[in-house]
């Protein structure tokens, strides 16, 4: 899965910047997704799988603090993505006329810089506040990664600050992305049912298919991690936490494997880059029975 990730995020990660026809904001967004998804699985899965064939299940204090950094500045930057994404099909389908200029270069660079930039801030802070308290249990963490609420588990200290500033935290990089995804969905849906023609209904309908189905498998899987109940008494103390590990991993390494899958399916334009970039140069346009004439025009040429 890990490999497929690489593969499969890294060839749209080419396709957007090679294939003229992808330089549009829509794509890219999805660049940064596929990058961010890559950066993500980088920093999680490798050490997942060395602890799974070498049986050490062990990390350093500095490689908990690195790992927990990566993972919350990478979901923070991805929940800004998609509300960046949801107002870009929000503005082509409801605002055509003036979608180049509210979406220009200089608009969608500074949106996606902002995203990373703030992301990244706020989990420098996240992740300070919560390696500078004292461990003083077992150590073990409940998780397959160093996840932030796992390991404040583990403090025998006041954690009311670290409380407070997530709840902030989660209120800026979580509610106001979906949010916007809301109010542009609600938004598009109205204008969809507002068109005179079914091509263009269905053209529509398209276009935002595969951001929604991506967007409902992450947040689904983030809000049963974040903002299940606390009670217990249905699943169990280890079955519960076993469910959490599987649904942590599912948004950790299923979604992102699926992401390139799922965009590159619904998009047309996706597909003609990808098939346009895993062509042979040689087989193009002719194939190897031009390959004679082509060689004798550049002899002809030299003489």
């Amino acid at each position: 899965m890990y490999v497929v990730i690489l593969i499969g995020n890294g060839v749209l990660i080419i396709a957007s910047i090679l294939d003229s026809r992808l330089h549009m904001p829509m794509y890219f967004f999805l660049g940064n997704l596929s990058f961010l998804d890559i950066c993500y699985t980088t920093f999680s899965v490798p050490s997942t799988l060395v602890s799974l064939i070498s049986k050490e299940r062990n990390i350093s204090f500095s490689g908990c603090a690195v790992q927990m950094f990566f993972g919350f500045a990478m979901g923070s930057t991805e929940c800004f993505l998609l509300g960046m994404m949801a107002f870009d099909h929000y503005v082509a389908i409801c605002n055509p006329l003036r979608y180049p200029i509210i979406m220009s270069k200089m608009a969608y660079v500074l949106m996606a810089s902002v995203s990373w930039l703030s992301s990244g801030i706020n989990s420098i802070v996240q992740t300070s506040l919560a390696m500078r308290l004292p461990f003083c249990r077992n150590n073990i963490i409940n998780h397959l990664l160093c996840e932030i609420l796992a390991v404040l588990k583990l403090a025998c200290a006041d954690i009311s600050l670290n409380i407070v500033t997530l709840a902030v935290s989660n209120t800026a990089f979580l509610v106001l992305p979906l949010l916007v995804i809301f109010f542009s969905y609600t938004f598009i849906l109205y204008t969809i049912l507002q068109m005179n023609s079914a091509t263009g209904r269905r053209k529509a309908f398209s276009a935002c298919s595969a951001h929604l189905t991506v967007m409902i498998i992450f947040y689904g899987t983030i809000f049963f991690m974040y903002a299940k109940p606390k009670s217990q008494g249905l699943l169990g103390k280890y079955n519960l936490q076993a469910t959490e590990g599987l649904v942590s991993m599912f948004y950790g390494v299923v979604t992102p494997m699926l992401s390139p899958i799922i965009y590159s399916l619904r998009n047309k334009d996706v597909k003609a880059a990808i098939k346009y970039l895993l062509r042979p140069p040689l087989l193009y346009q002719g194939g190897f029975r031009r390959l004679p004439t082509l060689l004798k025009s550049k002899l002809r040429l030299k003489s």
